[in-house]
């Protein structure tokens, strides 16, 4: 019976230690576990793995099948196997603490660095935000800024622009000013240059006429002024015997009126006045007559006979010779 227990017993310390490998691949799970801290679900399958290490003295239900003799023995080794699946446990659960530590330290870091990273984005948001502000209310004023330097620069233009015009016009009217100026001195220095000529073809005409008037139309042909003497002393004495005549027949009617009683109801004392009236005026132009013909005398006596009184042009022979005195050509007679 003995020598039947101990091959059972063996056999059960057999079966034990393929249990104990089991348990010692546990560690190397845990390892994978170390490997991803930031998966949770590794770490909590850890537990698990634990329950299985301790069913191991579950398993001793065979070794009660023993003799009473060998019950120490087995309980020696169900002790050891207890201590060492014990401290295999108490390893894999330091382990597991410690990796469950580190995870939650972790995790806790990861939560402060999401946390400081959420702060920083927060913080970099309201930044960007600040400065998003800064930047409108800065571009805000810069436009502002230009707006009011623009209009400023338009306003400028436009009063640079309304000077210019004023300028412009200033300058027109100064021009115009000007302009009317020359145009009154050219007119005035034209007009005293016109005066001037007229007054030079004024003196050449005076000069001229006076050249005319003392001029001797006939001063080179002395035999035709005596010839125009001759006849004009002749005509003369003709006239001043015709003046005589007339003087005579006027006194001879005047004797006769006085003489004789005319009837003056028939009216022939009014004829008898009206020509000696007659011969009376007659007898004054025949007077005035003979003065003409003294004047002509004295112009032939210094040459100046056969001259128009008007246009002081040379008075034609045959006008001369035609009728005496004369002292106007043709056409200035014509024109009186």
């Amino acid at each position: 019976m003995s020598s039947n227990v101990k091959p059972a017993k063996k056999a059960t310390a057999k079966k034990a230690a393929p249990k104990k490998t089991v348990a010692a691949k546990a560690p190397a799970k845990k390892v994978v576990a170390k490997k991803a801290p930031a998966k949770k679900s590794p770490a909590k399958k850890a537990p698990a793995k634990k329950v299985v290490a301790k069913k191991t003295p579950a398993k001793k239900v065979p070794a009660k099948k023993a003799s009473k003799p060998d019950v120490k023995k087995s309980n020696t080794l169900n002790s050891a196997q207890k201590n060492a699946a014990a401290k295999k446990a108490a390893e894999l659960k330091a382990k597991a603490l410690a990796s469950a530590k580190n995870q939650k330290e972790h995790d806790a870091k990861a939560k402060a660095a999401a946390k400081e990273k959420a702060l920083a984005l927060k913080a970099k948001a309201v930044a960007a935000v600040k400065a998003k502000k800064e930047r409108d209310a800065k571009a805000k004023v810069a436009l502002r800024e230009r707006e009011v330097q623009r209009k400023a620069r338009e306003k400028a233009a436009t009063e640079a622009r309304k000077q210019r015009e004023i300028d412009a016009k200033r300058k027109a009217i100064e021009n115009e000013k000007l302009r009317k100026v020359r145009e009154i001195e050219r007119r005035n220095h034209e007009e005293l240059k016109r005066q001037e000529r007229r007054d030079a073809e004024e003196r050449k005409r005076r000069e001229a006429l006076e050249k005319k008037m003392h001029s001797k139309p006939y001063g080179e042909q002395p035999e035709f002024l005596e010839e125009l003497k001759k006849l004009l002393l002749e005509t003369r004495d003709g006239t001043n015997v015709d003046i005589a005549i007339m003087d005579s027949e006027a006194d001879e009617m005047l004797v006769d009126r006085e003489r004789l009683e005319y009837d003056d109801e028939d009216g022939s004392s009014v004829a008898s006045d009206i020509q000696r009236d007659q011969k009376k005026d007659l007898a004054s132009l025949l007077r005035l007559k003979v003065d003409e013909i003294d004047v002509a005398l004295a112009r032939i006596a210094d040459g100046s006979y056969g001259r128009c009184d008007e246009c002081y042009e040379r008075i034609g022979k045959d006008r001369l010779l035609a009728q005496l005195p004369v002292f106007m050509c043709v056409e200035c007679r014509a024109s009186v």
